[in-house]
């Protein structure tokens, strides 16, 4: 529910991708940053603290540019 929620790539393209394709680099930074403070903001009042902070740090890494979905694609693979 954190890395890659099937319903945000119904389309072929996650609503990531297009939101910074919209909003440009500095436009992309701030909506991330608005993001995590919504979900740390929040935390405490949903029920399910951990998953909020993850989100926020998801968001806060994207901010940065580390790709939190990359860690997703590498945990998947196996080497032999």
């Amino acid at each position: 529910m954190v890395y890659s929620p099937s319903h945000y790539n119904d389309t072929g393209i996650e609503a990531i991708d297009a939101i910074r394709a919209a909003l440009g680099d500095e436009g992309f930074r701030s909506y991330c940053r608005g993001n995590a403070l919504k979900y740390l903001w929040r935390a405490e009042h949903k029920g399910n603290t951990r998953q909020d902070i993850e989100k926020a740090i998801w968001y806060l890494r994207a901010m940065i540019g580390d790709d939190p979905r990359l860690d997703e694609l590498t945990s998947n693979t196996t080497t032999t």
